[in-house]
């Protein structure tokens, strides 16, 4: 963890590497804020990346939803993942999903993919097996334009959760 007046202070690179992970492979996200610092708040600070991010062409949005990795994945697939990704979806329990859950999550992210031409994004804290794989399942049913702006509202709850877990209390 790091206090917000740490980061605050850091060098402009330095700054960015210690958020890079916040938003999935996508470091540009805090080099467009890194020159509004100071930030008042951790709010204040997601705030402002998710403002970078709404601002953002739609192409460069589309590659920040495709950053992020095919949930549910087994055996070595699961080496793909970044840190951060590997303990959301272990934490809901996906990979110990049954034979029959896994399958059906796999058709359901092919299914997605095949329709959306992205894969499907969804904040898994608080989730299960079965409540992914609903929300999967009922988001198949929206408009790409929907869509788009679902998966980003959910990287959006993504990225507070990470910078919840990186940005100590202390110091706000």
């Amino acid at each position: 963890m790091i206090a917000l007046a740490e980061l605050n202070r850091l060098p402009a690179a330095e700054f960015v590497r210690t958020l890079a992970g916040i938003f999935e492979h996508s470091p540009w996200v805090p080099e467009r804020v890194a020159a509004a610092r100071p930030f008042a708040s951790r709010e204040q600070l997601l705030d402002a990346m998710l403002g970078a991010v709404a601002a953002a062409a739609p192409e460069v949005q589309l590659a920040l939803i495709r950053a992020h990795p095919t949930l549910g994945l087994r055996g070595r697939a699961r080496a793909t993942l970044t840190a951060a990704s590997a303990l959301e979806q272990s934490g809901a329990g996906l990979e110990l999903c049954t034979d029959a859950e896994a399958a059906r999550l796999e058709a359901l992210n092919v299914a997605y993919a095949e329709k959306f031409s992205m894969p499907f994004v969804v904040a898994v804290r608080g989730h299960t097996p079965d409540t992914i794989i609903a929300a999967c399942e009922h988001r198949l049913g929206n408009h790409a334009d929907v869509e788009r702006r679902t998966a980003l509202r959910e990287i959006g709850l993504i990225a507070g959760f990470r910078l919840n877990d990186l940005i100590s209390q202390r110091g706000e």
